[in-house]
């Protein structure tokens, strides 16, 4: 302890203390390669360490970005998993709705008629009407309209008769094997006798397209602007 309080070792001290300011002293900012040697290597020192926390903070964020896009991911991969695993579950029972989808729409494909049997459904609908005394003033068949899957015949009729009659026959339409719908009705009194009507209305068919009509449909999709190629 006596070695340390000797005035020797202050002056010492001082002395060191007195060469570290000086080289801190008068330093140029724009040229620390003329700094002494103790500021230039604290100075590499800094900027190393700044360099180091500048990319590693970059990494870091870039590990960030990667890490919530596969929590993302993670979480979009649970939810398809369990709507996966709620139709396994349900397997049996979507297989017995398909089942009885495709039941349904045979039963309708089946109410429509072939080409073929166009001229046969005209004339069940002709007879649906006599059939029930009614007067035909006008029978006109009009333009197949050719859809995707389907053509329409529109069928311009116009009959006359008692109003029990019209009902009657209206319900015949509903009943026949073949999908008819009436559409536009109008109901008109004739004049000078009581209790008889004037029905006009849109009767329309629905039919297969045959192969040659399918064909024709599909190049005509297919040469329309915007066609997927």
């Amino acid at each position: 302890m006596a070695l340390k309080n000797s005035p020797r070792f202050q002056m010492d001290f001082s002395s060191v203390q007195e060469k570290l300011r000086r080289q801190f002293s008068g330093l140029d900012p724009n040229d620390p390669s003329l700094w002494p040697a103790l500021p230039r290597g604290l100075l590499f020192v800094a900027v190393c360490a700044a360099v180091c926390a500048g990319l590693w903070f970059a990494w870091l964020k870039t590990v960030d970005e990667e890490l919530v896009a596969a929590q993302q991911e993670e979480q979009r991969l649970r939810e398809d998993y369990r709507k996966k695993l709620v139709q396994a579950v349900n397997l049996d029972a979507l297989k017995k709705q398909l089942e009885q989808v495709q039941q349904y729409v045979s039963q309708l494909e089946k109410q429509l008629p072939s080409k073929a049997e166009m001229d046969a459904l005209l004339s069940d609908i002709n007879q649906a009407g006599l059939g029930r005394s009614l007067q035909f003033e006008l029978f006109r068949p009009g333009q197949v309209s050719v859809k995707e899957y389907y053509a329409e015949l529109p069928i311009t009729v116009k009959v006359t008769g008692r109003y029990h009659d019209v009902g009657l026959f209206a319900a015949d339409i509903a009943n026949l094997s073949r999908i008819v719908t009436l559409n536009n009705l109008a109901l008109t009194p004739v004049r000078d006798r009581d209790g008889v009507l004037t029905l006009e209305c849109t009767a329309k068919t629905f039919r297969y397209l045959d192969q040659e009509e399918i064909e024709m449909q599909q190049k005509s999709a297919a040469t329309k602007p915007g066609a997927q190629k």
